[in-house]
């Protein structure tokens, strides 16, 4: 497999990143991953409960991925909205952490920060201008997720084909492709349209290390190619299985519904966590690629980029 601008900087063999899924990408999974050659990220509210603090958790997360590994791996830390974000960001700078994915927020606000600290700072984007704002603000490297991606996406819904190209041309740092992608196709895909690598979530999901509940691994091999859907497009859409809450949340946008009724039917308590983590798939969301169809058996991480490694040449060579 090609070795890309991505691989030195995260000093990883194959240019693949793991999604730092909120609630299941835990300790374990990162450290398949990265022990793999991938990076493996964990998210700082893994398989905690609903009121425990995050911060403890992440520490005990980091010092479990740091006993099953010596590779490096991430954090992923999405900005917006989190009251202890400051105190994670010190978390995992005090944690020594090589690699911290920021989201849903100003990159401007702890990039200097983490990268004085040695931390290699990734930025999730989904249009052109949000890349150029990061560039400037010292990110290290983009995630440009298209909206195929599972959970939350950009509020102008452009697609990985149409992103990243364009991201790629705007800025001069590496940019790595996500949404979309779980097999060797998507991955020289990728490369082709000028990313330096990948980010999967999904096909993730459906490892033996994750802890996503078993409800959520047998639903997305299950999944056809129509059984995702954008939601609470007025929250910010969010890219769910279709499930009983999916179709309330449409009928309730379809009907109108402000945004402060919208918070109210999702309720304070994370219905993620309910669908993903408890396995209530009636009354939880579970976050999910439109690329659930493809992903029809649960591997080990290890299995997953073996296998996109093992097919890359032969894909190449469909090519030539």
């Amino acid at each position: 497999m090609k070795k890309t601008r991505l691989c030195d900087l995260l000093d990883i063999e194959y240019p693949i990143i793991q999604g730092g899924m909120t609630w299941i990408a835990n300790a374990e999974l990162a450290a398949a991953v990265s022990n793999a050659g991938g990076l493996g990220l964990i998210s700082p509210n893994a398989g905690m409960s609903r009121s425990s603090d995050q911060v403890t958790n992440l520490k005990q997360q980091i010092r479990t991925a740091r006993s099953l590994t010596s590779k490096p791996f991430g954090v992923n830390l999405p900005i917006l909205g989190n009251p202890q974000i400051e105190d994670l960001i010190a978390a995992v700078i005090n944690e020594k952490v090589s690699t911290a994915v920021t989201a849903a927020g100003n990159p401007a606000l702890y990039t200097s920060q983490l990268k004085e600290a040695g931390t290699k700072v990734l930025h999730v984007v989904a249009a052109v201008r949000h890349a150029q704002s990061a560039e400037r603000r010292g990110v290290d490297g983009l995630i440009a997720e298209g909206y195929e991606a599972g959970g939350h996406n950009g509020l102008d819904e452009l697609t990985t084909f149409t992103l990243v190209p364009q991201v790629v041309d705007a800025v001069t740092i590496p940019v790595v492709a996500a949404g979309g992608i779980a097999d060797a196709r998507g991955v020289i895909a990728a490369l082709a349209l000028g990313a330096d690598g990948v980010q999967m979530g999904t096909r993730f999901v459906a490892t033996h290390e994750c802890i996503a509940h078993p409800n959520f691994k047998e639903a997305i091999l299950r999944a056809s190619d129509v059984d995702t859907a954008i939601t609470a497009r007025k929250l910010g859409p969010t890219r769910i299985l279709k499930n009983e809450v999916a179709t309330r949340l449409m009928e309730m946008e379809a009907a109108g519904a402000s945004v402060e009724e919208l918070i109210a039917f999702i309720g304070s308590e994370s219905r993620s966590r309910t669908g993903e983590f408890e396995g209530d798939l009636a009354e939880g969301e579970a976050y999910c690629g439109s690329i659930a169809g493809m992903i029809k058996e649960i591997k080990s991480a290890g299995e997953i980029i073996g296998t996109i490694v093992g097919n890359y040449d032969a894909v190449l060579a469909r090519l030539r």
